[in-house]
């Protein structure tokens, strides 16, 4: 399994009135975000807020499941 580095904080954004947000550079740099690339917004109730690539979603959904069956594995032992 892939190991994901601890959270990184990159600073701060300020939305706008018509509910608009601009992505710090550096994080853009570090994940390669151009003009016009697709992003998957998610939450968890009164949870944090994520973006995640579209283009690396279906990675993200396959490695969460993964960790959810030993989650499952562990606590129903």
């Amino acid at each position: 399994m892939e190991k994901f580095p601890m959270p990184k904080v990159f600073g701060a954004v300020i939305m706008g009135e018509r509910g608009q947000i601009v992505i710090p550079a550096d994080i853009r740099k570090a994940f390669k975000i151009k003009p016009g690339d697709r992003l998957i917004v998610f939450a968890k109730e009164n949870g944090p807020i994520g973006l995640i690539p579209a283009e690396k979603f279906s990675h993200f959904l396959n490695h969460m499941t993964k960790m959810l069956a030993q989650f499952k594995k562990i606590h129903n032992a």
